[in-house]
């Protein structure tokens, strides 16, 4: 069909764990090399490669329209990435074919396509010919790549110095001036500050507007959910979910649930406890996922501890859906004293009025052993807060009742005559 932008049918990418390479610096490790071969069976053989294999991606379709804004979400390990990285061509799929109509650009790691050595201004060109625009497309944008980046002090600075920041500015807007018919994004705003992830946004809805299409991988469920009225939700390298993006983020959140927060990366395989279960309860003691403004709420969270720990503080922290933290509740911050805990139990706290406005808001629950190392840092459950007056976050992040008082004051006196003024 001529108006889509992007065709896949059974892409699939394949890779290997923990590929080795042996080396045979004599004739003696050759020999031995090749009679292990002989001596291992075609099935041990293949099952040796089967185990090695895993599949990234598999048995993946889906047709995006030109101008379309499409979310890829999914957890970590889910081929989101690896998605992109096939459909900007960097990566050859294993399966399956992919057609692209269109100029495509495509930003999925920060620097990527930057030297070191070179300043700002050498990797402005460097990477614009990377993307595929001509020397003189870039002159001629140069200095709107510039303040756009918003680094114009630091344009002729080896990006070697540059932070990760700074690295992300100058990258997107070299890959945003390229004019694309199709831009990827992978996670990219992330690093900005909040006022360049949102001019980023907005800029991303002019091209929008130009009828460009844009995937974005992200994250960050706001982001998505303001950017894109399609989600492709990935587990496991499948596509399991292709629709509005409101059911999606639905699927998604609930696969999140217990799942360990994005930035707590634990190696252990016996963890010392767990979060089993977290249940939001509204004033009332029911369960829901609307809590009321000025309203107190109750988290109870069940959880197994697999060995003894002692003296816990568990934490629940309240983020909002652009992940602005908004609080903290903290048993030792509020003087409860556990000695320890072990085997199952459950923690509730009720906390006080809630003064949030209007906005979807996400907990994550923290446990650290004595106030210091972590234990465990998971996802928890998410909820609404409906406010009687304030129906959106346009109007801030809390709100307080104020005390307020009317200055009484003279009426002034209308002007019969200007004449008689002057």
């Amino acid at each position: 069909m001529s108006d889509l932008a992007i065709s896949a049918r059974g892409l699939g990418k394949r890779y290997r764990r923990n590929q080795r390479v042996d080396r045979h610096d004599s004739l003696r490790d050759l020999v031995v090399a090749g009679v292990r071969d002989l001596l291992s069976s075609r099935a041990q053989r293949a099952e040796k490669t089967a185990r090695e294999e895993f599949w990234a991606l598999q048995d993946v379709d889906f047709d995006i329209a030109r101008g379309e804004n499409v979310g890829i979400i999914g957890l970590n390990g889910a081929g989101k990435s690896t998605l992109l990285k096939v459909l900007s061509r960097i990566t050859t799929p294993t399966t399956g074919t992919v057609q692209i109509r269109g100029r495509l650009g495509a930003l999925l790691e920060v620097g990527t396509g930057f030297h070191q050595e070179l300043t700002g201004r050498e990797n402005t060109y460097l990477y614009g010919s990377i993307l595929g625009m001509t020397h003189a497309e870039v002159n001629e944008k140069f200095e709107a790549i510039v303040d756009f980046s918003e680094i114009g002090d630091f344009i002729d600075t080896p990006v070697k110095r540059y932070s990760s920041g700074m690295y992300v500015r100058l990258a997107f807007a070299v890959a945003a001036h390229l004019d694309p018919e199709i831009l990827l994004l992978d996670e990219v705003l992330a690093v900005g500050d909040f006022a360049f992830q949102r001019k980023c946004m907005n800029f991303a809805r002019q091209l929008e507007q130009k009828g460009s299409t844009i995937l974005f991988v992200s994250h960050n469920m706001f982001s998505i959910k303001s950017m894109c009225q399609r989600v492709i939700y990935l587990k496991k390298g499948r596509v399991v979910y292709d629709g509005p993006t409101d059911e999606g983020l639905k699927l998604y959140e609930g696969d999140s649930k217990l799942q360990n927060t994005a930035w707590f990366d634990d190696a252990s395989k016996n963890p010392a406890i767990v979060i089993t279960d977290v249940e939001l309860l509204n004033d009332a003691g029911r369960a829901s996922g609307v809590m009321d403004f000025g309203k107190p709420m109750s988290v109870r969270i069940r959880y197994k501890a697999y060995e003894r720990v002692e003296q816990p503080d568990f934490r629940i922290g309240v983020n909002r859906a652009d992940e602005v933290h908004c609080c903290t509740f903290s048993t030792a911050a509020d003087g409860v004293d556990i000695p320890f805990v072990e085997g199952e139990g459950v923690v509730e706290v009720r906390t006080p009025p809630l003064n949030l406005v209007s906005d979807l808001y996400n907990t994550n629950i923290l446990v650290r052993e004595k106030g210091a190392r972590i234990l465990t840092a998971q996802v928890g459950a998410s909820f609404h807060v409906r406010h009687p007056v304030f129906a959106s976050n346009a109007y801030g992040v809390f709100h307080q009742t104020a005390q307020w008082r009317i200055i009484a004051y003279r009426q002034a006196q209308p002007v019969e005559n200007a004449d008689e003024q002057r």
